[in-house]
């Protein structure tokens, strides 16, 4: 048994007040040491999970109620647990007879000095869930100059191998998280062009590069060589998604395509279903349906062989970049809405039948889901330029990351799904551990300037 865990619950029951959580962290939390904000999260969440033992100990001294384990103060059935559905009056008497022989399973000994009963010390001894703890400072800072403050474009991801693909100006560079070294893999200023997306194919072997012209280059990362340059859109390509070796772009030119890069072009499918540029794409895990959002405030459901759109929500009331399926429950998908909507929404693809929604209070310009539990992260542009951990599908804020200036407008998760890395027009790249299990303490934040100009 933790003796100073139940030292603690029995100064409660004692009425000796432990010493207050400190209420003023979350004001002051960008005043103290990561360490020092650690130690104070332990604290408040020790104390919350103190309250809850607490109250279960007195229901059981003072109403017989049998708790046995510590109820999870974080659940959101915590009061159905707490209350306990054996209904005693508050006064209940009874005739006190002589204590039975001890039996180690219904009773205490009767050599204990304890004045709690064998519920309650079965209560104590109960394993204690481990507090959901999320650093709300990030664990890296780079600085990456010309990263665009720009809606429609997507300049960041994270590969298979553990590199880290970043669209800036006219370049792409691809900075390691394993050894923090920095390539430039393509410079497409020699052909006055611009980076507007970028995406890794599911191995982590190869970058499709979306430009400002409308072009689609595929390049071998580890050879630093482009391997072909597809034609096709009119105008600038700002959404990109990989199905095996079929890749999907979109564009400001309303079209979808895609294109098989083992077959020479010009093979390739055109889905034609937005009035206005497409902005957000995201193949479904089970690789049969793609979902697409456009700046026409539309977010369409295609599948793979037929070439018009098999369902289309149009609940959102602003532009839909923000798109994200579900790994956890199969046709579950997530989409937000830009500022004039800041509406969280989720579909069930298989009945084609709104889920739920919720506000978010700001535009919505990410969703990704987490690998490990079912949770998602959203970023956020005009106002708030944050970050949100929700719970699903309770819909319940977990965490709220604040740091960047400027709306984030760039999200990628790592491979191995702990942690993310968000971008913004503040020309810097944030990373956070948000769903992490185990986090390093020795962490410290950091600003590497690790992208720089080249002249």
């Amino acid at each position: 048994m933790d003796q100073e865990y139940e030292r603690r619950l029995l100064r409660q029951i004692n009425h000796q007040n432990l010493p207050a959580a400190e209420t003023h962290l979350t004001i002051k939390e960008n005043c103290r040491s990561p360490s020092q904000s650690h130690k104070a999260k332990d604290a408040s969440s020790d104390s919350g999970k103190d309250a809850v033992a607490y109250a279960a100990l007195l229901r059981n001294e003072l109403l017989g109620a049998g708790i046995e384990t510590v109820p999870d103060p974080h659940t959101d059935d915590r009061r159905h647990t707490v209350l306990s559905p054996d209904s005693h009056s508050l006064f209940r008497y009874t005739v006190h007879t002589r204590r039975a022989p001890f039996d180690g399973a219904n009773e205490v000994s009767p050599y204990s000095l304890s004045p709690l009963s064998n519920k309650s010390h079965k209560l104590l001894r109960s394993p204690r869930k481990p507090a959901r703890k999320i650093s709300k400072i990030p664990f890296k800072v780079l600085d990456a100059p010309e990263l665009q403050d720009d809606f429609y474009l997507n300049l960041v991801d994270w590969s298979l191998g553990n590199l880290l693909s970043v669209g800036l100006g006219a370049c792409v560079y691809l900075w390691s998280a394993c050894t923090s070294q920095v390539t430039r893999l393509c410079d497409l200023s020699i052909d006055g062009d611009s980076v507007t997306s970028v995406c890794w194919n599911e191995r982590g072997s190869l970058v499709a590069v979306g430009t400002h012209k409308g072009y689609v280059q595929i390049w071998d990362a580890a050879g630093g060589r482009k391997l072909t340059s597809l034609e096709g859109h009119s105008a600038r390509v700002g959404a990109l998604a990989w199905n095996g070796e079929q890749l999907s772009s979109g564009s400001r030119d309303r079209v979808i395509l895609q294109r098989d890069v083992r077959t020479p072009p010009p093979v390739e499918r055109r889905l034609q279903g937005h009035r206005q540029e497409v902005c957000g794409l995201k193949w479904s895990p089970d690789h049969q349906h793609l979902a697409s959002g456009g700046n026409d405030n539309k977010l369409l459901v295609w599948n793979s062989s037929s070439l018009l759109p098999v369902q289309q929500y149009g609940d959102h009331l602003a532009a839909v970049k923000a798109i994200a399926w579900s790994p956890h429950q199969h046709g579950l998908l997530a989409s937000g809405g830009g500022t004039a909507d800041r509406c969280l929404r989720f579909w069930n693809t298989l009945t084609g039948q709104a889920l739920q929604s919720t506000d978010t209070g700001s535009q919505v310009c990410n969703l990704a889901w987490s690998k490990h539990a079912n949770e998602l992260v959203s970023t956020h542009g005009y106002s708030q330029n944050q970050i949100l951990v929700w719970k699903y599908p309770s819909l319940t804020q977990v965490a709220k990351l604040t740091g960047h200036s400027y709306r984030v407008l760039y999200l990628a998760v790592s491979p191995d799904g702990e942690a993310i890395v968000t971008g913004a027009g503040d020309e810097t790249l944030r990373f956070w551990n948000v769903f992490s299990k185990t986090r390093c303490t020795k962490e410290s934040k950091s600003v590497l300037n690790l992208f720089t100009r080249i002249r």
